[in-house]
């Protein structure tokens, strides 16, 4: 099987927004941390810091994830899904480990039941 070679920040398709989600996961126990939302703007700041930054829709601005709080995400690896509409962030996630804003570690923590 071929496979594509690596894409381009400009390559993925961003919605009408100019807006891309993100999956971010512990990159050696692929634990879902968190999901968030990106631009073409913080997905090349990411790749540039190794560090993740996303883009706030309320606060209408870029934040990098841990700046305030030390709970930083080194990025170990950016993937696109087949579409090229989706990114998935492998991370080491750092500080005291959390990476929600609630204090929990993943963001994924609310059970869903009947």
């Amino acid at each position: 099987m071929a496979w594509n070679k690596p894409l381009q920040p400009g390559d993925l398709r961003y919605d009408e927004r100019g807006f891309i989600p993100a999956v971010v996961q512990q990159h050696d126990t692929g634990e879902v941390l968190m999901v968030a939302w990106m631009t073409r703007e913080t997905v090349l700041q990411t790749l540039k810091l190794r560090e993740t930054v996303f883009y706030s829709r309320s606060r209408r601005e870029p934040w990098h994830k841990g700046e305030t709080s030390g709970n930083t995400q080194r990025v170990v690896e950016v993937v696109a899904d087949c579409d090229a509409d989706v990114l998935l962030i492998k991370v080491d996630q750092q500080g005291d480990g959390v990476a929600c804003h609630t204090g929990a570690r993943t963001c994924f923590h609310n059970a869903v039941d009947a």
